[in-house]
């Protein structure tokens, strides 16, 4: 795929729903013997991966008018269930918990690609609580899971992680005895959230400043549920609007849940314009958000808010190629375990464009601003290295070539459409 310098971006757009919350209301509801609604599911090619999963749970899955209908099985399947996650980390980490929960053998796979990623993260606590999880390995999928008779745990996240706090949480839904995640720093709501929408018995509560959520035992009711709009996908076309003068870009309906909003904050602070309208209700707010460009300024960005807006941070990377000074990105080391070394591959392709930036052990360094030249850049088959380095053709005044491009459809499938329909 190749992009290449552009006018001002204008215009108003949507995006898909919100990805984080489609894998856990798809799951959630295959968890219920009642009928629940979902509308505006992600497009996101990961999000399949869930719904198939959904399926093989027991789940009856349908569309039908513009909504999705899951209605889980009373009985779930009793033989053994191999669950291929495709490349979805999300995916694979909450159906660990669920099936924790659940007796008899399950396994999950995925694509190479996830096959690399850490998994001992969540099948530490879940062994704590009771079920025999076996990894690859290095502490890798594929995962074997015997599921069985488990007991609440109070776990501290050595790591803060959505994604480790619902498996163990959701583990904590066919426990005896209450269940305690304790984490450093607060991560995205959207599992609590949902929950407390199905009827669980979940709470939270600070103490000598550690955020804790508690969850008892008991069965889900049905889920309704209208996804908002993706927040990352949003993240990337506020992006393109902070980097090109004289833009304005209205994303309507965008998830503004307050673990979400972090990016749009940090946008903020490095001197773009940014508007929300009214949000609505609901277990999940949406709002519009309106982003007008403004001149950059260098930011720091530190370990506290790092779980808030980690997807968003090689955004931040290329932002800072035109901001004012040295931005610095410090405590992101988990970047390096995601799809691919995000880290690595955000300084290897932002330097073949002319950017001056330096790579740290959990983090990186990028001093502007730098007008960024043309060439080809690898996206390492990462989805959000993908679009950083599409934006960068806005800039670069001349073709900018990125290998990879077709894994954005991991997350973002009408990148290339929605972001050629404001230029």
């Amino acid at each position: 795929m190749s992009t290449a310098g552009s006018r001002a971006l204008r215009g108003v757009c949507t995006v898909s729903g919100d990805k984080s919350i489609s894998h856990r209301a798809v799951l959630l509801a295959a968890l219920s013997p009642e009928l629940s609604r979902i509308r505006g599911l992600a497009t996101a090619l990961d999000c399949r991966a869930s719904l198939r999963a959904a399926a093989q749970l027991g789940a009856a899955v349908a569309e039908r008018d513009g909504e999705l209908l899951i209605r889980g099985a009373a009985e779930p399947p009793g033989a053994t269930v191999a669950i291929d996650c495709g490349r979805s980390g999300t995916t694979m980490r909450l159906l660990a918990g669920i099936l924790s929960a659940r007796l008899g053998p399950s396994v999950l796979r995925g694509d190479p690609q996830l096959l690399a990623r850490p998994m001992d993260r969540v099948a530490i606590p879940l062994r704590q609580m009771g079920a025999s999880v076996e990894t690859a390995p290095g502490g890798r999928a594929p995962l074997l899971i015997h599921g069985g008779r488990l007991a609440g745990i109070r776990y501290r996240l050595p790591v803060a992680s959505a994604q480790v706090k619902s498996a163990v949480l959701l583990a904590g839904l066919g426990a005896e005895g209450r269940t305690v995640v304790e984490e450093p720093v607060p991560t995205r709501d959207h599992t609590e959230r949902l929950l407390v929408a199905m009827g669980a018995g979940i709470e939270e509560w600070w103490q000598d400043g550690v955020h804790s959520i508690g969850i008892a035992p008991g069965g889900l009711g049905g889920l309704d549920l209208t996804v908002p709009g993706d927040a990352s996908s949003a993240a990337v076309l506020a992006t393109a609007a902070a980097l090109v003068p004289g833009s304005s870009v209205t994303v309507t309906s965008v998830s503004v849940n307050p673990t979400r909003t972090a990016f749009l904050s940090l946008l903020a602070q490095m001197g773009t314009a940014v508007e929300f309208g009214d949000p609505g209700g609901g277990a999940e707010p949406a709002a519009d958000v309106t982003v007008r460009y403004r001149p950059l300024r260098a930011v720091e960005v530190g370990a506290a808010v790092v779980p808030l807006l980690v997807d968003e941070l090689p955004l931040v990377g290329l932002l800072a190629t035109q901001a004012e000074g040295t931005t610095v990105v410090e405590g992101a080391e988990e970047l390096r375990f995601k799809e691919v070394d995000r880290i690595s591959g955000l300084v290897e392709g932002l330097r073949r464009l002319g950017a001056e930036v330096e790579e740290g052990r959990d983090g990186f360094a990028v001093t502007g601003p730098t007008r960024l030249r043309v060439g080809t850049v690898d996206s390492k088959g990462d989805h959000r290295l993908a679009m950083v380095f599409s934006l960068a053709g806005l800039l670069a005044g001349d073709e900018v070539a990125v290998a990879g491009t077709e894994f954005i459809g991991d997350s973002f499938p009408e990148f290339a459409s929605v972001l050629g329909a404001l230029t």
